[in-house]
């Protein structure tokens, strides 16, 4: 249950910071005070979208902290684990922060979470239901998930949801492969012609590199033979060779190479380059014979660089490499297409196989629906009564529909408020006063079923009045008895109901118009219900009519 609200630098909010407590809490203003301030300021921490026109102060971020009791729902502490957040035994601290530069800040028990896993997990603490949320008895989804509640087949949901989400996956993954079959298909014959005329090359890796070499080479034959024997020439072949001349150095430092180490050294040193110099022209004759002009073999090379290049250019790529590369995409789309054909088989075999374990827990799931919509049928006309909705039928009308994700179930609320009156949908037959009371009705149904800490009415009691409104009261305080009840009401006869009593109200500063709230005394709450009874004038009558109603 919610037992601490804070709330700083929020719309006319400075400051605000309250307790709440068990069993039905009423809380009363004047029209104008700021009830729906509070109740938005609470709308955050509940994961709503922000409005950057809250903020107060600019220069200071608002600040929304909520605390929950959550001693008796254990079963929490899975969210807790999931999620990374430290989880307390009976303690849960919601915070947001909103700065004026948009940014958004949420928190649970001091760890930052996104605004998703925020809502995930309030959606379990608090219920805020308001006069718009009356328009939501029409949606055949919300009338859905109210037979849900009473069913009491929640494991049977959750095994639904896995089936049908598995169906449905399977569905999607038919769908894209049958897809993209039927474009590969279309596109076979061009890619065929594409791989065929890369395969026909039958490419090597790296071999365009080696090509090139070989190309420049033989191109550039006479060049280097030339160059060859000029060299040999030079270094051996002429009467005035270079090696000639050095023998000539050699043996003339051989008779001068014991006089003087240095000499001896550099004697040494021309022999070497004598030995290296032979070497080095043995080499270029042993290579002279591998350079033969080859004009065939040339040919050959530059045409097959041609038609390598040709393809490069027509596929955009710059290298064998990249070639080869399509070629074995072109390989394995053509492989797709000829192997599609026994998938999709395969995967429609197994999707047979899968809606059929869907559609056997979809019947199970709409036949615990049938067996709740009965019951809650009864209760509801038998809870109706009190509210003075003695004539009030209501059946519930179910129709087949395709596999959902809500199973194979349509539902729709039918209502008769008065004899002879012909049953209708509820937006076609009732008065926004009876549209109130039904769905205190069934909040008060379902309360008995819901593992949920607080609920927090907004003015639903808007349309009623005297003996009614005094119903609506008792009815809350009824439902308080199993959880926690906060209730913004106009009406005293609600509000003398409560087991406590806030009221808001506007304080004037020199400086601005601040909203406030605070736990009212016995006294204190006696004047409240009499303001409610007479208006601003409160006179004696006023005073004791108000402690009547109170029973003081």
């Amino acid at each position: 249950m919610l037992t601490h609200l804070l709330i700083t630098n929020y719309a006319l909010i400075d400051h605000l910071e309250i307790d709440f407590k068990k069993g039905l809490t009423i809380i009363t203003g004047e029209t104008g005070a700021g009830k729906s301030i509070i109740l938005g300021a609470l709308s955050l921490i509940l994961g709503e979208r922000a409005d950057l026109k809250v903020i107060r102060k600019a220069e200071n971020k608002s600040v929304i902290e909520a605390s929950f009791n959550i001693e008796a729902y254990n079963d929490m502490e899975h969210f807790f684990e999931q999620n990374d957040i430290e989880f307390f035994d009976n303690e849960c601290i919601l915070r947001r922060e909103i700065a004026s530069n948009g940014r958004s800040r949420a928190f649970i028990n001091d760890t930052p979470v996104t605004l998703s896993v925020l809502r995930e997990l309030t959606l379990r603490l608090v219920d805020i239901h308001s006069q718009h949320s009356n328009m939501l008895l029409a949606d055949a989804l919300y009338q859905l998930s109210i037979i849900d509640s009473v069913s009491g087949n929640d494991s049977i949901k959750a095994d639904y949801s896995k089936q049908f989400s598995q169906y449905k996956k399977l569905k999607v993954e038919i769908e894209k492969l049958k897809a993209e079959y039927e474009k590969n298909r279309q596109e076979e014959d061009y890619i065929q012609f594409q791989l065929d005329q890369i395969a026909a090359l039958k490419l090597q890796e790296n071999e365009d590199e080696e090509l090139e070499r070989e190309q420049s080479r033989l191109s550039n034959v006479n060049e280097i033979k030339q160059c060859l024997w000029s060299a040999s020439s030079v270094i051996q072949d002429e009467d005035n060779s270079i090696v000639s001349q050095l023998s000539v150095l050699s043996r003339s430092f051989l008779q001068i190479e014991n006089v003087d180490a240095d000499l001896k050294e550099l004697s040494e040193r021309l022999q070497s380059l004598m030995i290296e110099l032979k070497d080095f022209s043995r080499t270029i004759s042993s290579i002279q014979d591998s350079y033969v002009d080859d004009p065939i073999e040339l040919e050959r090379i530059t045409e097959r660089l041609n038609n390598i290049y040709d393809l490069e250019n027509k596929h955009k790529l710059s290298c064998v490499n990249e070639l080869i590369t399509l070629q074995h995409s072109y390989e394995e789309k053509l492989a797709i297409i000829t192997n599609s054909d026994d998938e999709i088989k395969r995967l429609e075999e197994k999707l047979i196989i899968v809606e059929k374990e869907a559609r056997a827990k979809a019947k199970e799931l709409s036949l615990s629906r049938r067996k709740g919509a009965e019951i809650f049928k009864q209760e509801l006309e038998k809870t109706a009564i009190p509210l003075g909705m003695k004539n009030l039928r209501f059946e519930i009308g179910f129709e087949d529909c395709d596999l959902c994700a809500q199973g194979m179930d349509k539902v729709e609320f039918l209502f008769a408020f008065n004899k002879q009156q012909q049953l209708m949908p509820i937006e076609n037959t009732a008065s926004g006063g009876e549209l109130s009371r039904v769905m205190l009705c069934i909040k008060a149904i379902i309360a008995q079923n819901m593992q949920l800490p607080t609920i927090i009415f907004d003015e639903v009691d808007t349309g009623v009045s005297g003996e009614i409104a005094h119903k609506m009261g008792e009815m809350m305080g009824d439902i308080s008895n199993n959880i926690q009840v906060i209730a913004i009401t106009h009406l005293p006869q609600v509000a003398v109901k409560g087991n406590n009593h806030l009221k808001v109200y506007k304080a004037d500063t020199d400086e601005a118009t601040y909203t406030s709230m605070c736990e009212l005394t016995k006294e204190e709450r006696v004047e409240e219900i009499a303001r409610m009874l007479s208006g601003r004038e409160i006179d004696a009558a006023a005073i004791n009519n108000a402690r009547s109603l109170l029973g003081y």
